[in-house]
């Protein structure tokens, strides 16, 4: 009766197979039509804007190309930049790391609310988000008297587009994590408590270490963003040259004033960001699947 059995499931699962190919089988000129809209989008929207770019850049040679980068308000904004992708991307992490256990850990009221509030980047534009940032802390917002008068400056400076960054770049790491530590689900951690584990034990010698790729990623991705944000960095940095420019701000700068060759030399310091970003991406996919 049990071989009976299993060779009925094995007929199921045998029809279902043959089934699903023949939904996905298409003849080969709508394969070759597919490919060829896939690469051609691919070549139009993402590979030739690269090449402009750096062609652009090197358009009228080295010398030039490293005289603009070489210049103070270009090394003024690359020093900003990272220091808003130092300050900003830690946090996150932690905070990724902490709303994630959070959600997949704890069952509590307004569990909901806080997984809409991390997503509440993707949702609202970062100019908006900046206009927030200058409603609240600018001289005639919220709270922007009473920091002028203890002597804090936050939107047209630093710590403004520091918040600026942080917002856009908060959903990165728990996004990557919570679905993870979802299907994970908490048997290991629970079988850590039971042996004596504290709490921090749990999350350094058990958590951390079974979602370290996927918060590798998030970081990444963190991090391209952080360095790449326009909008809302916009908004409350006052384009105050060589004080409160970061690298996009500083490449509309240039542009504005057809310094067409600087601009696409700095413009390229941030394409090979992106470069370098989507190769560690590549990599740490390939090394997540490959532990898997």
């Amino acid at each position: 009766m049990a071989a009976v059995l299993s060779q009925a499931h094995a007929g199921a699962d045998k029809a279902a197979l043959l089934e699903t190919r023949a939904a996905t089988r298409e003849s080969g000129t709508v394969k070759w039509l597919i490919l060829t809209l896939s690469l051609s989008f691919f070549a139009i929207f993402l590979l030739l804007p690269l090449i402009v770019v750096f062609a652009e850049a090197l358009a009228k040679g080295w010398e030039t190309y490293l005289s603009a980068l070489a210049e103070p308000d270009a090394l003024s904004a690359v020093r900003l930049t990272l220091l808003a992708a130092v300050i900003s991307v830690p946090l996150n992490l932690v905070f990724g790391v902490a709303a994630a256990w959070a959600v997949t850990r704890f069952d509590f009221r307004g569990k909901q609310l806080l997984i809409t509030l991390i997503d509440l980047p993707f949702s609202v534009s970062p100019v908006v988000a900046g206009l927030i940032f200058v409603l609240v802390f600018g001289q005639q917002g919220w709270l922007g008297p009473w920091l002028a008068e203890h002597g804090f400056k936050i939107i047209f400076s630093v710590p403004g587009i520091v918040l600026a960054t942080l917002f856009v770049t908060v959903p990165f790491v728990a996004r990557e994590l919570i679905p993870l530590l979802e299907a994970q689900g908490r048997e290991e951690e629970e079988a850590a408590v039971v042996l004596g584990a504290r709490g921090w034990q749990v999350l350094w010698h058990v958590t951390l270490p079974n979602v370290r790729w996927a918060l590798l990623y998030g970081v990444i991705l963190s991090n391209a963003r952080a360095m790449g944000e326009f909008g809302a960095v916009s908004v409350v940095s006052g384009h105050i040259r060589g004080e409160t420019n970061t690298l996009p701000l500083h490449v509309e700068i240039l542009y504005n004033e057809y310094n067409f060759a600087a601009a696409f030399a700095v413009a390229s310091l941030l394409a090979l960001l992106a470069l370098v970003t989507l190769a560690l991406k590549s990599w740490v996919e390939w090394r997540g699947a490959k532990e898997n």
